[in-house]
């Protein structure tokens, strides 16, 4: 696939010296949902910011769909559609019109049957006569994708789309946005929720302090979730592990314990296997845990390491 925004060693030093991006690169490729995960202050808003125009890079450059963000910037910018974490709209304006001037600032013609479109993608169209004001938390974020998808851009940009909202309100925005990939569009969200990048992206990244510490389809992270460890206790302290048993990859945990770890979509785990040579070296067990890993742990480990 093409990449649709392609960022090459952007650097975003504020003043005071706060460096919030350091030499981040990363190709999103059109069409595919990419969900960025990090911690506040990691600097994803920053990176979208500067995507969307909105910030001056330090160092570096982006480029969405071929066109430069700093020299090109409002065909860029044309191209592009962002929802903010803040909900800021007008309260007493209607949601049609809302919509619909969004799509004028971007110098297109009024079209109310892409308004009408989009709002009946969102489930806005029975509240299209309403004021903002008298509208839930959930249905105004709802509103602030449908004014960002106005102007019928290519790359949506989602900042933490789902916060505050109920987990049912959650889920209906992911179908949302699945039904936004098959019409072509490109996204780009950032989230707290780990269940949430599961659920609907492609590949996940991982910032943290301003660097990126991993961009990786889903599908293998998901692989990687397979990997599960067994712990093995012993009824004795082990000096070191017996070469019977060195064809396994063990690991010591402390002086009574040992790590096995195995993928549960192989075939067949070798635990049998292992229990019996354990048997066979002379050593006793005192009991057994299972673990699995999971895409949280990973992130979590990463934003340790990189902490560290």
């Amino acid at each position: 696939m093409p990449h649709i925004v392609s960022v090459d060693r952007l650097s975003k030093t504020y003043e005071g010296g706060f460096e919030a991006l350091k030499s981040v690169s990363l190709d999103i490729e059109e069409g595919e949902i990419l969900a960025l995960l990090g911690p506040n202050g990691a600097g994803k808003t920053t990176m979208i910011s500067i995507i969307c125009g909105i910030t001056t890079p330090s160092y570096g450059s982006v480029s969405v769909g071929g066109h430069d963000v700093v020299t090109g910037f409002r065909a860029a910018r044309r191209l592009v559609g962002l929802v903010p974490q803040e909900v800021n709209v007008e309260p007493f304006e209607t949601v049609f019109n809302t919509v619909s001037f969004s799509r004028g600032l971007f110098g297109l013609p009024r079209d109310p049957a892409r308004i009408e479109a989009v709002l009946k993608e969102l489930s806005l169209w029975d509240k299209r006569d309403s004021k903002l004001v008298e509208l839930s938390g959930g249905m105004k974020r709802r509103v602030l994708i449908a004014k960002a998808l106005s102007h019928e851009p290519r790359v949506l940009f989602l900042d933490e789309p789902t916060a505050g909202v109920d987990v049912e309100l959650r889920r209906e925005m992911w179908e949302t946005v699945s039904r936004l990939k098959a019409d072509g569009v490109t996204i780009i969200l950032t989230t707290h929720y780990i269940e949430e990048a599961e659920a609907i992206a492609d590949r996940v990244g991982v910032i943290a302090k301003g660097e990126i510490l991993l961009v990786e389809e889903k599908s293998k992270l998901m692989k990687r979730m397979g990997q599960k460890s067994l712990r093995i206790e012993l009824t004795a302290p082990l000096d070191a592990i017996p070469d019977s048993l060195s064809g396994y990859a063990l690991e010591q945990d402390g002086p009574d314990a040992l790590i096995y770890t195995y993928d549960t979509n192989a075939e067949r785990t070798g635990i049998t296997r292992l229990l019996g040579d354990i048997a066979a070296a002379g050593l006793h067990l005192a009991d057994l845990q299972t673990k699995q890993s999971s895409l949280e742990e990973i992130f979590v480990s990463l934003v340790q390491e990189s902490a560290a």
